[in-house]
């Protein structure tokens, strides 16, 4: 072995410098990774609360389902006035951002039009909170609940329970971007029972 050879072997100053390049990847995966937990929480939270509006907003404006909104148990449904109204009359209502229909094994008597006004205002005020919710990532349920009476000169027949649901939302990790992967949030739903069902804006 040379002399030149000799010190180039034992030179070792760029030592630091390789192993700094060999811990780099994984100083920025950790640091990466720390980041996308936040935004995560950041982005369930968001989600959360939207949906918590959305069935705050739900419950207190328009009815989606039209029929529901103007059908009177009392005049077209056979139900005394003032008489609660049994399951077996409502089984429930499912809209989407194209249509309403009635709860599987159910016959809803009213029509399922859907009211597209109230459907895009509610829309609407949950993306004021998570801007990127869209028509199709929103499901509103009405459910049995008890309560509400034949022939309400009120407001609707029915008090359901109502439950905004948001679907089909994605997060995409900083980690992953170069692979362009993302992975699809869990359900949110938010339920509360119906107020007055009538109107377009909060109280």
């Amino acid at each position: 072995m040379t002399g030149l050879a000799r010190r180039l072997w034992q030179d070792r100053t760029g030592a630091s410098a390789a192993e700094f390049a060999m811990v780099v990847p994984l100083l920025l995966l950790f640091i990466f990774g720390a980041i996308d937990v936040g935004r995560f929480m950041w982005t369930m939270n968001e989600a959360e609360k939207a949906a918590q509006m959305g069935a705050r907003f739900a419950v207190a404006t328009d009815v989606i389902p039209t029929g529901m909104a103007s059908y009177s148990y009392a005049v077209s449904g056979g139900i005394a006035q003032g008489d609660p109204i049994p399951q077996s009359s409502f089984p429930g209502v499912d809209c989407t951002s194209t249509a309403c229909t009635c709860k599987s094994g159910g016959s809803c008597p009213f029509s399922l039009t859907r009211n597209a006004t109230a459907f895009t205002n509610l829309v609407t005020y949950m993306s004021r909170i998570k801007p990127d919710i869209a028509a199709g990532n929103v499901t509103v349920s009405y459910d049995y609940s008890g309560l509400g009476y034949a022939g309400n000169p009120n407001g609707p027949d029915v008090s359901p329970l109502i439950t905004v649901n948001l679907r089909n939302l994605t997060f995409q990790p900083i980690t992953l971007l170069v692979f362009g992967a993302s992975f699809q949030l869990p359900i949110i739903s938010a339920t509360l029972t119906m107020e007055d069902g009538i109107g377009t804006s909060l109280n």
